[in-house]
């Protein structure tokens, strides 16, 4: 509870718009790197990281202080998705600057097809294992095809493989269009049946699992060797679930605990496949007062159902 209150007055403090360089925003090197790590307490053992696309408003507004906020929060490891027209060697010694560590990167299909070594490059000056994409393009308010799901996985093969040569691995995070019927599947599975699993790994968005109608759960168990990553996110309460268009509003986000996901089963089924990180992605209209509370569920999480219920009416 303690570290609750901290992280409430962390948030009361705000955000103002203000220059990169003002020294009134950013705490030192020094207060930066003293800030208590989240403390997993419960039956979650993480690693618990943070998608930066959470706090890109304030991150267009202050991106040092911003990041700096994330490592007050507790944070130790980000999932990057830009550097803010900054160079990946000037976004990389910020992060240094703060104490944080990008172990993944998303990045626009787009580029990543048609500049692959130029990506790479940059993932590897960031220090991320991990370069993926959360969204493959087709036509808007168009159903996902077969034919668009085996250009994709020819596509991730090929991206895969450069990656590798790298030394470094690809991704692809699902968005929920791709969940479209197909033979006694859905046209994900044609995309992970059609990809290398040494070349293409996955990231499961579970809001994005969910709102098609899929049990995140049972789909970490289909395919335990090839999720890697997880985007945690929560659905709130009465939103409306097999929808197969990517697409849904700020208010059908929540903080995490607070929705109409099952988080204990969920994240004891990745812990049982071996998922190896977990980020937190706020897409509520006030992430930073949600995510000290996401943090905070995801603290004290059991995965036993009466603890799960215990600590979900918290």
């Amino acid at each position: 509870m303690k570290r609750f209150q901290l992280l409430l007055a962390i948030v009361a403090l705000g955000f103002t718009a203000a220059c990169n360089d003002a020294p009134d925003t950013v705490p030192t090197d020094t207060e930066t790197l003293s800030s208590a790590a989240i403390t997993l307490e419960g039956d979650f053992d993480g690693p618990l990281g943070l998608q930066l696309w959470s706090v890109r408003h304030e991150m267009e507004q202050d991106v040092r202080g911003t990041l700096a906020r994330v490592h007050e929060m507790g944070f130790r490891e980000v999932e990057t998705a830009g550097t803010y027209g900054m160079s990946a060697e000037a976004f990389r010694q910020v992060l240094d600057s703060v104490g944080l560590e990008v172990t993944a990167a998303h990045v626009p299909f787009e580029r990543l097809r048609d500049s692959t070594d130029a990506v790479l490059d940059e993932a590897e000056i960031l220090g991320a294992e991990y370069v993926g994409i959360a969204w493959y393009p087709h036509p808007e308010g168009q159903p996902f095809t077969e034919a668009l799901a085996r250009q994709a996985a020819a596509d991730f093969n090929r991206i895969g493989q450069a990656a590798r040569e790298r030394g470094l691995r690809f991704f692809y995070h699902n968005h929920g269009y791709e969940f479209q019927p197909y033979r006694d599947g859905t046209l994900f599975d044609l995309i992970v049946q059609q990809t290398d699993p040494e070349l293409v790994d996955f990231e499961i968005d579970v809001f994005w699992t969910a709102r098609p109608g899929q049990d995140p759960a049972a789909l970490l168990r289909k395919y335990p060797d090839r999720w890697k990553l997880m985007h945690v996110k929560d659905m709130a309460q009465g939103t409306p679930m097999n929808d197969l268009t990517g697409h849904a509003t700020e208010a059908d986000n929540v903080a995490v605990g607070s929705g109409q996901l099952d988080y204990a089963a969920i994240l004891q089924a990745a812990e049982e496949i071996g998922l190896e990180h977990y980020y937190i992605e706020d897409e509520t209209s006030a992430p930073m007062q949600n995510i000290p509370l996401s943090i905070q569920y995801l603290e004290t999480l059991r995965y036993d159902s009466t603890a799960t219920a215990a600590t979900a009416s918290r």
